[in-house]
């Protein structure tokens, strides 16, 4: 028997090579506890960065709870109302119309999400799978409309919508913020990631660019176009400038705007002001508790299922 033949018949031969490998590709070294002080600092940190992103909205939602007689202004701070009332929000919806401004944002929002996922969805593919001349001009003028502020466009935009006769409609405020370059951007790195070989394989089974498409690209970067979708209602949803230049009857005001009168009728009353905020922000709560498996699926977006 020779020493390779040797070596093979040993026990636990050729595994613990592997293990070691492993542990090399993932940083872990076996055997190590983390010391004390470094758990402690790391849950500090976190919990600093939790109090500076959710601190103040738990804040307007203890304001938007407080009753009259209650001091917000106190000093120290009271962060729990005494007792707790939901009259502020009703006080919002006698003084302005809000659900009709929240219906006019949501419509808004909507069909800026479809129209986002749809555009970015068709452009991020063809960047990244079609071959074409000026394909890679394309994908630079995308880049170059990232760089270029809505400031700086907002005039000739009003001037196109007020040729198109879409001034003070919420056609008009939709059709500037149907495709966002960002989000094609992020399909099209999507769509890079999927192996050409699946596609290949569907091609050579007679399916045309329909077909790969809808039916094995699309459905491969749902994290993605979940991204997507949070990001395009989102946008559509807290927009402030563009509806308030191409908006002018209060009937079309969406909910970010008619949410200003409560700092010019009632400027004192921040009460008012943090119920209204809170009920600009639950929608958009809702929609990520219900997309956040998809969001966080993004990251690794494009892997292949065996």
């Amino acid at each position: 028997m020779s020493r390779r033949e040797g070596r093979a018949e040993r026990p636990g031969a050729g595994v613990a090579a592997p293990d070691r490998r492993r542990n090399r590709v993932t940083g872990r070294r076996s055997g190590r506890r983390m010391p004390g002080w470094e758990i402690v600092l790391r849950y500090v940190a976190l919990l600093a960065v939790l109090a500076l992103t959710v601190g103040p909205f738990l804040w307007q939602l203890s304001t938007s709870l407080k009753g009259p007689h209650e001091d917000i202004f106190a000093s120290p701070p009271a962060f729990l109302p005494e007792q707790p009332t939901f009259d502020n929000y009703v006080r919002v919806a006698e003084t302005i119309p809000v659900w009709d401004y929240a219906l006019n944002s949501l419509t808004v929002a909507v069909v800026n999400v479809v129209a986002n996922c749809t555009g970015a969805a068709l452009a991020g593919y063809a960047l990244a799978r079609l071959r074409y001349r000026g394909r890679r001009a394309a994908t630079l003028a995308f880049i170059l409309a990232m760089l270029v502020p809505v400031e700086g466009i907002i005039i000739a935009l009003f001037t196109t919508m007020r040729g198109l006769g879409l001034n003070d409609t919420l056609a008009g405020v939709v059709l500037p913020l149907s495709v966002s370059a960002l989000n094609v951007l992020l399909m099209r790195n999507a769509f890079l990631n999927l192996p050409y070989e699946v596609e290949e394989a569907a091609f050579v089974d007679g399916a045309n660019v329909w077909q790969r498409f809808a039916r094995i690209a699309l459905p491969s970067v749902k994290g993605t176009l979940a991204v997507v979708a949070i990001l395009a209602f989102m946008g559509a949803w807290d927009d402030f400038l563009w509806p308030l230049i191409v908006l002018s009857d209060p009937q079309n005001f969406t909910l970010t705007i008619g949410l200003n009168y409560l700092h010019g009728t009632f400027a004192d009353d921040e009460r008012l002001v943090a119920a209204g905020t809170i009920i600009a922000v639950l929608p958009l709560i809702v929609l990520f508790a219900c997309l956040q498996r998809y969001f966080f699926r993004g990251v690794g977006e494009g892997a292949v299922k065996g």
